[in-house]
């Protein structure tokens, strides 16, 4: 199954093991070290970012060398960019509003 970025982000654990491992490779029993959860549980999590294409997983003779992929985590980028310019026009719309009530008042209204 190939799942995407926002679903491998979406958990903290997951963005915690991305950030960790962005600081270098590990086998998944050195991962699982790092958190307070079962190693079944950090498998679990590292599959998940391996679908997501944000961990890459090798076999080193009998082990597991998980290493980050942060390539993908532009379309956050992208994504977060058309939210700043969405939100960031109606919170300019709004200050100014707030800063000026009078001003965009119903004129119908104020004759009552």
């Amino acid at each position: 199954m190939r799942r995407d970025v926002f679903q491998g982000i979406a958990d903290p654990t997951r963005r915690e093991i991305i950030t960790v491992l962005a600081r270098q490779s590990m086998n998944l029993h050195s991962v699982a070290e790092q958190f307070k959860i079962s190693r079944p549980a950090i498998s679990k999590h590292i599959k998940i970012l391996s679908e997501c294409g944000m961990v890459v997983v090798h076999r080193k003779g009998r082990e597991k060398l998980c290493e980050a992929n942060l390539g993908n985590l532009h379309k956050v980028d992208e994504w977060m960019e058309k939210v700043r310019g969405f939100w960031g026009a109606r919170l300019d719309a709004l200050g100014e509003f707030l800063n000026h009530p009078v001003a965009h008042a119903n004129p119908k209204k104020r004759k009552k």
